[in-house]
């Protein structure tokens, strides 16, 4: 059994869409989980979900990715794609981390258990914290996923547009 394909097609270009989908969505998530109130209440465990499905997503279109990169050979556009590709790791841990922290701030930190008993400076402080987190992580991912689809698209049309 071949899990480096789907239905004849190499499986890192379907789940390239899902990524391209998938990430930016869960980044915009994780922003209007941070700073709009009514879409913290909507979103809920939602954010962290999708957090964590870009996580578990990611090594597995990277492999499929060096699958390809293996029966294509390597050009120089499929080596600034595999190099930028790898750098998708680190931001999918820190944007799960932050849509989980945020998620847990607010639901259980903030929550009618421990709220209450949190000093003004300690929730303000916290608060503070997952803004800058969730702001920092959520751009970083969306500028590194669009260079990262910039270098793949290069590599696949860049020859055929001139």
């Amino acid at each position: 059994m071949n899990f480096d394909t789907f239905a004849g097609l190499p499986l890192h270009i379907l789940l390239v869409h899902v990524m391209v989908v998938g990430g930016p969505l869960t980044a915009l998530a994780v922003l209007l989980h941070a700073f709009w109130p009514e879409a913290r209440r909507r979103l809920g465990i939602v954010t962290p979900i999708a957090g964590l499905v870009i996580l578990v997503l990611t090594p597995i279109t990277v492999s499929a990715g060096e699958y390809l990169q293996a029966v294509l050979g390597t050009t120089p556009a499929i080596a600034l794609h595999v190099e930028r590709g790898l750098t998708l790791q680190p931001w999918s841990i820190a944007l799960f981390a932050v849509a989980l922290a945020e998620w847990a701030w607010w639901r259980v930190a903030l929550g009618p258990a421990f709220g209450p008993r949190l000093t003004p400076v300690v929730r303000w402080g916290g608060t503070t914290i997952i803004w800058v987190a969730a702001a920092v992580i959520a751009i970083g991912f969306l500028i590194d996923i669009v260079l990262i689809g910039d270098s793949g698209a290069r590599a696949v049309w860049g020859s055929t547009l001139h």
